[in-house]
C-alpha cells in the first residue's frame, strides 16, 4: 500500500480543519506540506447549515454555497482554493491507526501517513440509540445528523415521506433545530425528551417555557419528562411506531435522533493525557505529545476567563481554536511567542422567525426580562446571570447586531451587576451602556 508523507497532517475534515487550512495559507505554508484527511467525501464546510437551510424547502442551502469560511463572513474555501494553495484533499479517507512515537496515520484501506506535525480535528460523533439496547433502533427511516452524508438521507426522507408524522427524539439544539425544520416542512411533528424543559444545559426554566410554548403554538407537540423505549417497523423494515417510556405509543413515518455526542479520540486513547472526556491542551493547543495539537470538540483546554479547564462544542471554537493552534504551530517554528488563547463561551441558534445568543457563563442567579408573550410577533426577551455581585452571562433572544455584541460585551467585561430588580427594569440597555 502506498506511504505518503507531509509536514503537517490535519486529520478530520469538519469546520475546525477548514480553518485551520485557511491560517496555514495565512502564516505561509508552502506547496504541498500540509494534508487534510478526512472519512467525509467533501472539503470541510460549515456544519450547523446541516440543521437549518440544507432542510428548508425553500431557499435551500447547498454545497458549495457554505463551504468554509462563509459561515464567519470570510471567503468561501471551495475544492478549487486548497488545490492552488497546495493543499492536499485526501477525502473518503478513514483513519483507523495512528501511532504517535513512529508519528504514523494509517487508513482503513492500508495506506500510511507519516507527518513531523499532527492536528487532531476529528469533531464527534452522535450517541445511537442501538447503542443503548433499545428495541428496534436499527429500522429504516432513524436518522441521526452530523455529517453531510446523514443530511441528504434525511432530505430524501423527507421528500419521500411528505407530510407525513416525525418523532423528534431529544430536546437540545439538534431537537429544536430539527422540530422547526421538519414542521417547517409541513410534518407533524412531535418532540420526545426527558427532560423537565429544553435545552437545559443552558436555558432556565422561564426561558424554556416561552421556546415550548412558541414550538407548541406552531403546532409542534411537546412530550416532556420521557424517552424512546422501543421501534416498531413495518415488513419493508421502516421505523412505524415510537414506543414511550411512559407506555405512550406514537406513529411515526421519520425518527430524527438528538440525544448528544461524544469526542472521536479513540485513536489517541493511552497516547494522549485525557481530561473532562477530551484530550487535554495548553492554551495553544498543543497536547502532552511534542508536535501534536488538538482542536474543536476534541480539545479540553483552559478557560482563562474562569481559571477551569473545558471542552467546548461549538463551531465558534472549532474555528477559533483552529486559528490558535496554526498560529502558536508557526510561532514555534519562527521562535516566536504568541498570547494565550482567550475564549469567551458563544452559543447560538435560529428556528423559525427566532435568533438568540449567549454568551458567558450560565452560573449564578438568573435574572429575566422582557417580552416573552410567544404569540406576539417579535418576541424580545433576555437573562443575565450573576454570580459573586458581577454579571457573568447574557441571553437574548431577538436582538439586533448591537445590541448582540452589547451582551457579548459584557459577558467578557463582567460588570459589577445592579439589583436584580434593577437589572430586569433595565434589560437589554444595561448592556449597551457598559
Amino acid at each position: 500500500m502506498a506511504e505518503k508523507s507531509f509536514k503537517y497532517i490535519i486529520v478530520g475534515g469538519g469546520v475546525s480543519a477548514g480553518y485551520a487550512a485557511r491560517e496555514f495559507e495565512k502564516q505561509g505554508v508552502k506547496p504541498n506540506e500540509l494534508a487534510i484527511i478526512s472519512k467525509e467525501a467533501v472539503a470541510p464546510y460549515e456544519r450547523p447549515a446541516l440543521s437549518k437551510g440544507y432542510l428548508f424547502p425553500e431557499g435551500t442551502a447547498r454545497l458549495p454555497g457554505f463551504h468554509v469560511c462563509v459561515g464567519s463572513g470570510g471567503e468561501r474555501l471551495a475544492p478549487e482554493w486548497y488545490k492552488e494553495k497546495g493543499i492536499t484533499l485526501i477525502l473518503s479517507t478513514e483513519i483507523i491507526k495512528a501511532d504517535l512515537p513512529s508519528k504514523t496515520l494509517k487508513s482503513a484501506a492500508g495506506d500510511t501517513f507519516k507527518y513531523e506535525v499532527l492536528i487532531i480535528a476529528t469533531g464527534s460523533t452522535v450517541f445511537r440509540l442501538e447503542n443503548f439496547g433499545i428495541q428496534g433502533a436499527d429500522a429504516k427511516n432513524i436518522f441521526y445528523l452530523r455529517e453531510i452524508a446523514d443530511a441528504d438521507k434525511l432530505v430524501e426522507a423527507i421528500k419521500s415521506k411528505k407530510n407525513g408524522k416525525a418523532v423528534v427524539v431529544g430536546g437540545g439544539y439538534i431537537g429544536l433545530e430539527l422540530s422547526a425544520a421538519l414542521k417547517i416542512n409541513n410534518f407533524d411533528v412531535s418532540m420526545v425528551y426527558p427532560d423537565p424543559w429544553c435545552m437545559p444545559r443552558l436555558f432556565t426554566a422561564d426561558l424554556a417555557a416561552f421556546y415550548e410554548a412558541y414550538y407548541t403554538k406552531k403546532g409542534v407537540n411537546i412530550i416532556k419528562g420521557t424517552a424512546a423505549a422501543g421501534f416498531v417497523s413495518n415488513e419493508k423494515g421502516e421505523v412505524k411506531e415510537v414506543k414511550l417510556k411512559n407506555d405512550r405509543v406514537m406513529e411515526a413515518d421519520i425518527v430524527v435522533v438528538g440525544v448528544g455526542a461524544k469526542p472521536l479520540i479513540n485513536l489517541f486513547t493511552g497516547q494522549l493525557e485525557e481530561d473532562k472526556g477530551g484530550i487535554k491542551t495548553d492554551a495553544f493547543f498543543k497536547t502532552s505529545v511534542d508536535n501534536v495539537y488538538a482542536i474543536g470538540d476534541v480539545a479540553t483546554f483552559p478557560m482563562k476567563m474562569y481559571g477551569d479547564i473545558r471542552r467546548v462544542e461549538h463551531v465558534d471554537h472549532s474555528r477559533k481554536s483552529a486559528e490558535q493552534a496554526v498560529k502558536a504551530i508557526f510561532a514555534k517554528e519562527q521562535g516566536k511567542e504568541i498570547g494565550a488563547y482567550e475564549y469567551l463561551p458563544y452559543f447560538y441558534s435560529r428556528s423559525f422567525d427566532l435568533s438568540w445568543q449567549f454568551f458567558g457563563d450560565n452560573v449564578g442567579e438568573a435574572v429575566i426580562y422582557g417580552n416573552r408573550d410567544p404569540a406576539s410577533e417579535k418576541p424580545k426577551f433576555g437573562t443575565y446571570w450573576i454570580k459573586d455581585s458581577k454579571v457573568v452571562g447574557a441571553f437574548l433572544e431577538g436582538g439586533t447586531p448591537e445590541e448582540n455584541k452589547a451582551i457579548s460585551n459584557v459577558a467578557k467585561k463582567q460588570p459589577t451587576a445592579p439589583t436584580p430588580d434593577s437589572l430586569a427594569t433595565e434589560g437589554v440597555q444595561f448592556a449597551c451602556k457598559i
